[in-house]
């Protein structure tokens, strides 16, 4: 079974004079890789995570990205030389790689989730605590506002929202597959049945 670790609680908060935010950045551990699922963009954050777990970017296989918004992929520029991910592609310098389903050489499976932005992805994990969806930004909070009950996960507004029809069939599909969800921003949390 594959195994999941939050590297990184995704944060969104309004500061005097900006706005500050990083993406949850996760590890997923599967058929001997290590792949990291949108490193985020607090590179202190990041490192300092990995270093718990006893790893380098060097320890890391692949990153594999949910959608393309900065907050959530600026932090590539650290493991050089690896494979990027999107959906259905692997960019390993300037070539490109089709592939379809699943991440290859994994049992991870993705789902198209437009609606935050219009080429989102999902990853669903199979783990021994239930299937886990990485679901970057389908959710996103700022700090302190997360509410999870199901009418409030449906009905969330997202001011940076593509397609609101699309976001809402995208919500559905993944509460009616995930046991758990890692939102963009926020705390994980188990989907009530």
């Amino acid at each position: 079974m594959a195994e999941v670790k939050v590297l990184i609680e995704g944060y969104a908060r309004e500061k005097e004079g900006y706005y500050e935010a990083s993406s949850s950045a996760v590890l997923i551990k599967d058929s001997d890789k290590k792949i990291i699922v949108d490193p985020g963009c607090n590179e202190e954050l990041l490192l300092s995570a990995l270093k718990k777990e006893g790893l380098t970017p060097n320890d890391i296989d692949m990153i594999f990205l949910t959608h393309y918004h900065p907050d959530h992929i600026i932090n590539i520029r650290l493991f050089p030389g690896k494979d990027i991910l999107d959906g259905d592609i692997i960019y390993r310098g300037d070539k490109e790689f089709e592939f379809k389903g699943k991440i290859p050489g994994t049992e991870i499976e993705l789902i198209e989730t437009p609606g935050h932005a219009y080429e989102q992805v999902t990853p669903l994990i199979k783990t021994d605590h239930g299937i886990i969806a990485i679901a970057e930004d389908l959710w996103w909070w700022e700090d302190g506002k997360q509410k999870t009950d199901k009418e409030g996960l449906l009905s969330l507004e997202d001011p940076f929202v593509k397609d609101k029809d699309a976001l809402r069939k995208s919500r559905e599909l993944i509460l009616a597959k995930a046991d758990y969800i890692i939102p963009g921003h926020g705390k994980m949390f188990k989907v009530e049945k």
